[in-house]
């Protein structure tokens, strides 16, 4: 729970609580305190469980993409940069304090600011290699007649998307008003894609989109169901598809395992391909 229903629970008086939640686990640990604050779990029912009676049936398919020799060049010489850095300050990014002692060395010098931007710059590599809006103009060429959402990472790739195919960009930047036309034109099926980075990963009604595609992400499992989620209304004969674009041999591949943890995609039919060029229609 966040802090302020953390502090909600701490003061009630009523001597019994009853807690409902879709996604209980959370990437800093404070579904640890959810017996403490409310009781042990008594019930507990996995999206795979209701798909098909109350919820629509779903697969899950992770695609692996290559970065480009540029990119591969790239990357491994930021990735160098970074773990040098990590060694020469003795930090291990698996301890406990691991990221907050990268981060309060990385301001103290020059040396790590430069890691630092290393580290990001990895990343941006990875996360958005060209080979993704590849995979994105095949998928979205294999589901032309069904909504689809992308979910990516950064708001620059969601606007990159836009640009490019003509895609509505929904971020937290989108005003209320847009924000809430292009819903209404993505439901009527006047608009058949959506591209976003994390303010549709919840609280929002959309029960026709039944393609989700996960350019990238963070490694919280929460955020992960928070997207699968979107998908999982059901409707008639509705078969809902999430897709998982992932660069391989990058940091990436761990992101990716992280986040698809959880029983929702480990008994959910499943699979790995690799990027090829894609044959739709036969």
């Amino acid at each position: 729970p966040g802090s302020v229903y953390r502090y909600a629970a701490e003061m009630a008086i009523a001597p019994f609580r009853l807690g409902l939640t879709a996604t209980p686990e959370r990437a800093d640990g404070g579904d640890l305190l959810l017996e403490q604050l409310v009781g042990p779990i008594i019930y507990r029912r996995d999206a795979h469980e209701l798909a098909g009676d109350y919820l629509a049936d779903y697969s899950v398919v992770r695609i692996n993409v290559q970065l480009t020799p540029e990119e591969r060049e790239r990357y491994e010489s930021e990735r160098a940069v970074f773990r040098a850095f990590l060694s020469q300050q003795r930090i291990d990014l698996g301890g406990l304090n691991g990221w907050h002692q990268f981060i309060m060395m990385s301001a103290r010098s020059q040396e790590g600011r430069r890691a630092m931007q290393a580290y990001r710059e990895s990343k941006r590599i990875a996360l958005g290699t060209d080979a993704k809006m590849r995979a994105l103009k095949d998928l979205l060429q294999r589901h032309r007649k069904e909504l689809v959402l992308i979910f990516t990472a950064e708001n620059d790739m969601v606007y990159q998307i836009s640009e490019q195919l003509l895609i509505p960009a929904i971020t937290h930047e989108t005003n209320i008003k847009e924000r809430r036309q292009w819903l209404e034109a993505f439901n009527k099926g006047e608009v058949l894609a959506l591209a976003t980075s994390k303010v549709l990963n919840e609280g929002v009604n959309i029960p026709a989109a039944s393609v989700a595609i996960v350019l990238s992400g963070s490694g919280s499992s929460r955020e992960h169901i928070q997207r699968l989620g979107r998908i999982l209304r059901k409707q008639p004969d509705k078969e809902a598809v999430l897709y998982e674009v992932v660069a391989t041999d990058t940091t990436e591949e761990g992101i990716s395992r992280r986040r698809s943890s959880g029983p929702q995609y480990q008994t959910a039919m499943r699979d790995s391909i690799d990027q090829k060029p894609l044959k739709w229609g036969e």
